[in-house]
């Protein structure tokens, strides 16, 4: 009888099975799945440094550093608000300059919006919709969540209309806008000047209430914005102030600006 490894036993008592030569594929496989999962356990190790991966710590740190930097430059626009008034005090010492000159540096200033701004105001204030917000009005679709928040062009559109009204001065939530102030919106938050504000938003415009008002009924872009407030409950209200005063831009008039990297 033939014991060959090539030709198999029958099944006689005698006969003795093939070998074949190796490790089973079941074993190869579990050694290698073993493997696979410490390569995993490693990698997740690694790149997490010892901390928990599934939270989002890292984003609540984030969230800090912008709130800190928020105050920290608010603290700032104050301190040098302070040194402004300073400045402008002892300037107003005999400086040299006539009386003409004054009148038109103080102009100047007037329009930059450096300075105060007083009379008849209104404020306008934007907010998002409830989450759980459905369509008001038959033959709009529910709202998906990109309709409940306010966003960048909304609160644009607000200012370009109050100045298109003739705005002497705007302020939006606490800050004095001039030439070079730019409206963003990062996600759900607004930044302005260096600062992080979040809704409602308030923005208050000095003159005359009537036009103002007229205005922001006349821009294309806020009747778009109505639709959503009507359908979906976006916030929307105009108030009168009566005489108020805005305060003077106190942030750094400095241009920042991209340069290229060397």
């Amino acid at each position: 009888m033939s014991n060959s490894a090539d030709s198999p036993g029958t099944g006689s008592m005698g006969s003795t099975p093939a070998r074949k030569s190796g490790f089973p594929p079941v074993r190869i496989l579990t050694v290698a799945v073993f493997a696979l999962a410490g390569l995993i356990f490693f990698t997740s190790f690694h790149t997490a440094r010892g901390t928990d991966i599934r939270t989002d710590a890292s984003l609540l740190k984030l969230s800090d550093l912008i709130q800190e930097r928020s105050r920290k430059n608010k603290g700032l626009d104050e301190s040098n608000a302070t040194l402004r008034q300073n400045v402008e005090g002892m300037a107003e010492g005999d400086d040299g300059s006539t009386r003409a000159q004054d009148e038109k540096i103080a102009g100047l200033e007037q329009d930059a919006g450096t300075r105060k701004v007083t009379g008849q105001a209104i404020t306008v204030t934007l907010n998002d919709a409830p989450p759980n917000a459905t369509a008001k009005l038959p033959g709009y679709p529910e709202p998906q969540p990109d309709y409940l928040v306010i966003h960048q062009q909304d609160l644009q559109a607000v200012v370009n209309a109050l100045w298109q009204g003739g705005a002497k001065g705007i302020k939006v939530m606490d800050q004095r806008l001039i030439s070079t102030s730019a409206v963003r919106c990062v996600g759900n938050t607004l930044i302005l000047q260096g600062r992080v504000y979040s809704p409602p938003y308030k923005i208050t415009a000095v003159g005359d209430p009537a036009k103002l008002k007229q205005a922001l009924a006349d821009s294309p872009a806020i009747q778009n914005y109505m639709v959503y407030v009507n359908v979906y409950g976006l916030g929307w209200n105009v108030a009168d102030n009566g005489p108020i005063t805005l305060p003077g831009y106190a942030g750094t008039v400095d241009l920042h600006y991209a340069k290229p990297a060397e």
